[in-house]
């Protein structure tokens, strides 16, 4: 197929190289030119393993443009994968759906071929039925069953494996609000052996947030919990290995420590908070999961409070990325951990193996180490805020340790060593 994808960002750029993988012709399309043209490149502007890899590996097969248009004209098939942020508040921000929408329907205007739309931005339940597809099809002239297909196809990629998540999916959920309407995914998806899940386009809306919202949850009533062993003397973690063995509960995502960030869940979890909300519902669970989320990094800095005191001291950081794998810092746990200890007065050097060029304009008058010996050579105390697996091969000798994601030879090699749920 010819497949437009417009939105070139870290969904865009890992949906469309796949696409290119599995033998599609896929032009990107995106406002920012430094974006176009590193994909003219093969490259991205962040890191994801395998990513440049299938890009280089696809070039022939793959163009990038700043023109939606002709990118539109030329394609069969186009998927929406512009970025919907959080508007204060938590409700999400459709004013860039909204826009690439209206910029499809008029590129396909007067053309009176069919096209198909795939929404992979994700969005909330009603947004595809309510803004997308009014606004394609009125920018376009057409009326409903005049050729213009609007499907929904949400991701489930995980940053740090969002290639093999691509190409081995958990499952795949294609909405549609017609019939006839999934074909054109069931051709495009026909080589996966994964479940398969047909709905409409408000059901699939939902199931990608509340996939989210449950993985959210997991992880808080883990860390809620992990409070209460730390104040009893208990290990969460080994709590925690004996209930995951029930069948019925499982152990993915029921690690204890500072807490999830990154571009999804919070976004997510509070774009659901306010939907709720907007129906006369108070999503108390929901709200609770954030505002647990929310406490981790300062219970973590009570520790670093009442052990050694903040002020005057120099206090590393190890992390900033949300999570290992990826040079990503949004929602970053890290961030708050760093505002908490220049609020009380410490001085913070700052490491991570990916992610400080990213961290520099959030805090740029900290200090950043070269290297993690450089940092524990330099400071007084040391914050973990993520579980890089280079951390590991550390020595902490000398240094209190106050760890938010469980460094096994931190505990055995720190003079003093704090443990947030542990």
């Amino acid at each position: 197929m010819e497949i437009a994808v417009v939105g070139a960002g870290y969904v865009g750029a890992v949906t469309g190289a796949g696409l290119a993988g599995l033998g599609h012709r896929v032009s990107f399309v995106d406002r920012d030119e430094g974006v176009v043209e590193r994909l003219k490149q093969g490259a991205v502007g962040f890191f994801e393993p395998g990513l440049g890899e299938l890009l280089a590996e696809n070039r022939e097969r793959i163009g990038a443009g700043t023109d939606l248009a002709a990118a539109i004209a030329a394609s069969d098939l186009t998927f929406l994968c512009v970025g919907t942020p959080s508007r204060p508040g938590g409700w999400c921000d459709l004013r860039a759906v909204r826009g690439a929408s209206r910029e499809i329907g008029a590129a396909l205007a007067g053309s009176g071929r069919g096209h198909t739309l795939v929404v992979k931005s994700t969005v909330p339940p009603g947004t595809t039925a309510g803004v997308i597809r009014p606004a394609v099809e009125g920018a376009a002239g057409r009326g409903p069953g005049e050729g213009l297909r609007v499907l929904v196809n949400p991701e489930f990629l995980r940053e740090g494996s969002a290639v093999q998540d691509f190409f081995s999916p958990s499952r795949i959920v294609i909405g549609s609000d017609e019939p006839a309407g999934t074909e054109v995914l069931d051709r495009l998806y026909e080589g996966f052996s994964c479940p398969v899940v047909r709905c409409g386009c408000s059901t699939a809306e939902m199931i990608k947030y509340s996939s989210n919202a449950m993985l959210a949850v997991r992880i808080s009533a883990a860390n809620e919990i992990g409070r209460f062993c730390k104040a009893l003397g208990i290990d969460a973690a080994e709590v925690m290995r004996a209930v995951g063995l029930d069948d019925r509960i499982g152990p993915s995502f029921l690690n204890t420590g500072l807490g999830f960030g990154g571009s999804c869940l919070p976004k997510d979890v509070r774009a659901l908070v306010e939907l709720g909300r907007s129906l006369g519902q108070e999503p108390a669970l929901l709200s609770a999961a954030l505002a647990v989320n929310d406490g981790q990094p300062a219970a973590l800095l009570d520790l670093v409070e009442a052990r050694i005191g903040c002020a005057g001291r120099r206090i590393g950081v190890l992390g900033l990325a949300f999570k290992p794998g990826t040079d990503d810092v949004r929602e970053s746990r890290a961030v708050p951990v760093i505002r908490g200890l220049l609020e009380r007065g410490a001085t913070v050097v700052a490491y991570d193996p990916l992610a400080m060029d990213r961290f520099r304009p959030l805090f740029p008058g900290i200090e950043y180490a070269a290297t993690p010996g450089e940092m524990l050579a330099s400071v007084d105390a040391v914050v973990i805020a993520t579980e890089w697996p280079e951390f590991e091969d550390l020595d902490y000798g000398g240094l209190a340790v106050f760890d938010g994601r469980r460094c096994e030879r931190a505990r055995k090699t720190a003079r003093l060593y704090e443990g947030l749920c542990w």
